[in-house]
């Protein structure tokens, strides 16, 4: 028997697919390639066309022709030679017609491979008019015939492709990035001011015709072969032309699936398709209603073919899997889906691509039984599908490709040192470990290594420094046994303050007014130093005022002459090239307060007293005020006598000392620890004289009832000179001329009265007066007319959580209690399903709710029970429904079925209750000899019967089947033999480690990343080893080696010179070894001697 292999390989030249046919290629042979494809040709009908291909290989390969729709057999139209001078093979056909227009396939192929490349044929009709009559649904549009849009202006050098800006206009915010990436544009941000401008003006253009228009989405090739682009669109006038157009020219369309292009449109959502996409069909497309645009996208069908294609992945429950493919020509993205629907970088998924643009993946977070299906890898017009299986459990998995890496002779390095940057005084280490506890090393310096601590400790070596200096920056490497690591130690030294004086600059600096005050900090760290004092966030400058003397140690700010108005926080700011510091102080300059503020409010004029009131001063002048000092002057009078001085808490006085009919004039003055402030002075205030209270406000009612009325009122404006003390209540009887003394009201601090000397069904009015030391004001305006009875109150339910649903076991007593609230008292109605209850239901009924009761509850009670208040306001129902049942018998006998592999079907006898209860319904749980506890397989279940699926090879199984209701759940039902699975048959695929791909000499620019790759296979899977000159990398931080799906890569982030030299990769498995090497090269390596 003959085994044959294909391996899929990657041409230099884009588009090129290979196919190796032998697992290993004898010295000096090669598989065909193409130094130089046919490219792509337009031609005139009628005119001569012509493609051209340069091949290799050992042994030379022979070039056959083909074509995607028929075949290149005919002698007469299709011409193949070679031309030994140019070696090149051409293909030429001497007239085309409009059916030669197609995509043409070379194909080069010797005994060890074949490779093939596409090209396509484009063919203009003679005569060609582009004017095309559009069909429109014979539902929702009418036909006209459509012109050519109107082409956008060419790109000028320098500034941005106007189909960059038609896009973007149309697309959706998240896919800015990814259409701006396909027009070389990396950073779109710039962009976003005029786009939002351009946005605007053609939102205003599509509000003639467009309502509503969102959740535009590009085109896209989606699973079912179809191309795709939708928009959800309301339209003004449901018979408005849409217009289709590519390239600027106009395209029929129709409405069913058979049309090459297609609208379906469902309520407010427009599809287009395209059917069986080929690379003609690429362009841009544009719809228009009427003359307004409302969505472009640009359908590319790049030349690419799958070299490798997803794979079916099991995975088991919240555990990751990937599907990954790799493509013959680099893309930015490919198309991830699932049954139609587009997958995006989520919390679910998530899509990756390599640096190289070949390597698309696909990760499925945390797997759940949801996402068993098919998914999809679409490249322009070619797709891959590939199928996910979760199931539950856990087992080890088989994988193509895993990462192993080869134990290496000798020690080595399992963490290397790393760069670490430490701060002038501080401590700092420096750590690696060696694969072996015995092993000794050595550290070096690029200078002297003194004033460290180096210990051991196991496998673990460090180089301590306690006290960092800035000689201590270097280069430090640690040598053991061969072995090497290095690192770069880097010492800063940002601004720091002494401890003590810093403690001592950030206590308030006290000073009165007109003195000096002064601060003074000591600093240290490395120059050049930026040194600024601020006051309350204000840079301060040298000024009249304002001295600041710096040195390269300390700095000193003074401030002359301060005032009141200097208060506040003073910081100074230190700032080098490693960090900035910050330290704060206060400033308080204390002074006599300001004058007590006014008005002064006159709260008592009485025949024996004055009493007043006044603000605490606006300033008080950095410390509290501890005395107000009071003075008076009797008006007519010049002297000024003292009467002493008050706390400074209390802001109010009260002369006792007066003489009726005299008038006063007085002065305050608030006194502090500084001073004494400048002086408040009263008006005149007279003593003795008779004022009595202005008018209340009219009294408003509260609420009425038939033996009582609720009344409040505000006070008077203007309270004559004097406090409050009470008020005179008056009613009149409405028809009368009589006020009546109701009540006097003492209590002066609350202004609401309840009246209760009322007859049921009386009018009335009130009027209110008050009264202050001088005797009762007069009264106020009277209120509106209020009659005495109680509020017409409609029908309401008062508890907000009613319940809408009871079930009770037959047997127990059913109490349901409504509150409500109704006035006058209404009438209540209980009803069962619409007609009244039985004679057993007992009703009770009071003011404020209602009970219905059933001692002892039947199923027949089972219904809906309707309470109904009314009275001759309105009324009010509500409606509870009743279920009276019992626990549930369980279903009869279980039977299995096992017709169809991978599934058991279950059927049972029904439940004897299963007529009367018309809830009941079944659960079916199941238990595998696997996990061996009982897990719910179905629920809701109102018939007899129910397929189990996800049965595992295997694996014994037992079933119960119980019937549910409102009460819970019958007994089991359970089957009576055991299901048990056959178990898989398992296949060895073991081989020795090989390389698909291996690795690539490779030239690197100094500074610049660089990126090696290979590709291996083997079973057991092969363990991967990196080494740069002999020396393993898999423990060098320094290096990103990643092994997925057997593609082997490093990353060397920067590039330096000491990346010159070999690279090896080293694969082994228990059946061999196999190893594959490369040289670096970096450009700009400059060697002193």
């Amino acid at each position: 028997m003959v085994f044959t292999v294909a391996i899929k390989k990657r041409s230099r030249v884009p588009g090129v697919m290979i196919t190796q046919y032998v697992e290993q290629l004898p010295l000096g042979k090669s598989t065909p390639d193409f130094t130089r494809k046919p490219m792509t040709t337009t031609v005139q009908e009628g005119k001569k066309a012509i493609f051209k291909a340069m091949v290799n290989g050992d042994p030379a390969p022979t070039v056959t022709w083909g074509r995607n729709k028929g075949e290149v057999n005919d002698p007469e139209k299709y011409k193949t030679r070679f031309d030994e001078r140019a070696q090149e093979h051409i293909l030429e056909m001497l007239s085309v017609t409009p059916d030669d227009a197609d995509t043409f396939k070379c194909f080069a192929t010797n005994e060890y491979g074949m490779a093939v490349v596409s090209a396509t044929l484009n063919v203009i009709q003679a005569g060609f008019k582009k004017k095309i009559q559009i069909h429109f649904t014979s539902l929702f549009f009418s036909s006209v015939v459509v012109t050519r849009k109107k082409q956008l202006p060419p790109r000028k050098e320098g500034e941005i492709d106007p189909k960059l800006w038609e896009l973007l206009l149309s697309a959706r915010k998240k896919d800015y990035e990814k259409i701006c990436l396909d027009f070389g544009v990396t950073d779109f941000r710039w962009l976003l001011k005029r786009l939002n401008q351009m946005k605007k003006e053609r939102e205003d253009e599509q509000a003639k015709v467009v309502e509503k228009l969102e959740n535009v989405k590009q085109i896209e090739v989606k699973p079912n072969g179809k191309a795709e682009f939708s928009l959800d669109m309301k339209l003004y006038d449901p018979n408005s032309a849409i217009n289709l157009y590519k390239d600027g020219q106009s395209v029929s369309y129709g409405d069913d699936d058979n049309s090459k292009h297609s609208l379906q449109k469902s309520g407010t959502k427009y599809v287009f398709s395209i059917k069986d996409p080929q690379p003609e069909d690429a362009g841009f497309y544009q719809v228009d209603v009427e003359e307004a645009n409302v969505l472009t996208t640009d359908f590319q069908v790049p030349a690419v073919e799958f070299i490798a294609k997803i794979k079916n992945v099991k995975a088991f429950e919240r555990e990751d899997a990937i599907f990954q493919c790799v493509l013959s020509t680099p893309l930015n993205r490919i198309t991830w889906s699932k049954q139609d629907s587009s997958l995006e970088n989520e919390d679910k998924y998530e899509v990756t691509v390599s640096e190289d643009k070949l390597i698309h993946t696909l990760r499925v977070k945390n797997c759940g039984m949801a996402d068993n299906g098919t998914f999809y890898a679409i490249a322009g017009i070619t797709s891959s599908s590939a199928s996910l299986t979760v199931e539950g459990g856990h087992f080890d998995y088989l994988y193509a490709f895993s990462v192993f890496i080869v134990a290496d002779p000798g020690v080595r390095f399992v963490s290397g040192l790393s760069d670490t940057m430490a701060n002038t005084g501080e401590r700092t280490e420096l750590s690696c470990k060696l694969s072996s506890e015995t092993s000794e090393g050595r550290w070096y310096k690029n200078g002297k290594l003194d004033g460290v601590t180096i210990i051991k400790d196991g496998a673990c070596h460090k180089l301590i420094i306690d006290c960092c200096n800035k000689d201590d920056a270097a280069v430090y490497r640690f040598e053991a046994e061969g072995r090497k690591s290095e690192a770069t130690l880097d010492i800063q030294d940002p601004p720091k303050f002494n401890a003590d004086a810093l403690g001592e600059f950030t206590k308030p600096v006290i000073v009165k007014v007109g003195e000096n005050a002064e601060w003074k900090l000591p600093f240290s760290g490395g120059a050049p130093m930026n040194i600024q004092w601020y006051k309350d966030d204000d840079e301060l400058l040298p000024a009249l005022n304002v001295k600041i003397e710096t040195s390269a140690t300390n700095s000193q700010l003074r401030l002359t002459k301060c005032q009141r108005k200097d208060c506040g926080e003073v910081k100074i700011k230190i700032k080098n090239e490693f960090g900035t510091l910050e330290a704060i102080s206060k400033l308080i300059v204390l002074d006599k307060p300001t004058p007590p503020q006014g008005p002064v409010d006159i709260m008592e004029s009485a025949v024996t007293s004055v009493e007043y009131k006044w603000k605490p001063p606006k300033d008080n002048g950095g410390c509290p005020v501890t005395n107000y000092i009071i003075e008076r002057q009797q008006v007519g009078r010049n002297k000024w006598s003292n009467l002493g001085e008050i706390p400074g808490s209390n802001t109010s006085y009260k002369d006792t000392d007066v003489t009726p009919g005299r008038r006063y004039c007085y002065r305050i003055k608030a006194k502090n620890a500084e001073g004494i402030s400048n002086y408040l002075q009263t008006e005149d205030i007279p003593a003795g004289v008779l004022r009595y209270p202005g008018t209340p406000t009219a009294p408003k009612v509260v609420s009425a009832f038939k033996d009582c009325i609720n009344l409040t009122w505000s006070p008077p404006c203007d309270t004559g000179g004097t406090k409050i003390v009470g008020y005179n209540l008056e009613k009149n009887k409405k028809g009368t001329n009589y006020w009546s003394l109701d009540y006097t009201v003492i209590e002066t601090v609350v202004k609401y009265y309840a009246v209760k000397d009322v007859f049921e069904g009386a009018a009335y009015e009130f009027r209110v007066a008050a009264i202050n030391l001088s005797g009762a004001g007069e009264p106020s305006i009277p209120c509106d007319t209020v009659i005495a009875r109680d509020p017409m109150i409609r029908p309401k339910f008062k508890d907000r959580n009613m319940k809408t649903f009871v079930v009770i076991q037959s047997g127990n007593t059913v109490r349901i209690n409504i509150n409500f609230e109704a006035s006058p008292l209404p009438e209540v109605f209980w009803l069962k399903d619409g007609v009244p209850v039985a004679k057993h239901v007992t009703i009770t009924n009071s003011d404020k709710g209602s009970q219905l009761l059933i001692p002892t509850s039947e199923r027949s009670d089972t219904g809906i029970y309707t309470i109904t208040v009314k009275n001759i306001v309105g009324q009010e129902s509500f409606n509870v429904e009743i279920r009276v049942t019992d626990d549930p018998k369980p279903p009869g006998p279980v039977e299995l079925d096992q017709n169809i592999p991978g599934t058991v079907t279950l059927t049972w006898t029904p439940s004897p209750d299963e007529k009367r209860d018309d809830r009941l319904h079944y659960m079916v749980a199941k238990r595998d000899s696997f996990k061996r506890t009982w897990r719910t397989a179905a629920d809701n279940l109102f018939n007899n019967k129910f397929t189990v699926v996800n049965i595992m090879p295997g694996r014994e199984y037992n079933f119960r089947v119980f019937a549910k209701n409102d009460m819970g759940l019958s007994p089991p039902s359970e089957s009576p033999f055991t299901v048990k699975m056959p178990g898989a048959k398992c296949l060895d695929f073991q081989s020795p480690p090989s390389f698909i791909v291996p690795l690539k000499m490779r030239t690197a620019p100094q500074g610049y990343e660089c990126f090696m790759s290979c590709a291996v296979k083997g079973d057991p899977a092969p363990r991967v080893t990196w080494f740069h000159n002999n020396i393993s990398l898999n423990t060098n931080t320094n290096y990103h080696i990643t092994n997925v799906c057997g593609v082997c890569s490093m990353l060397i982030l920067r590039v330096a010179p000491r990346d010159n030299g070999e690279y090896k990769v080293v694969i082994e498995n228990k059946l061999g070894t196999a190893a594959s090497s490369m040289i670096l090269n970096v450009r700009g390596n400059t060697k002193k001697f």
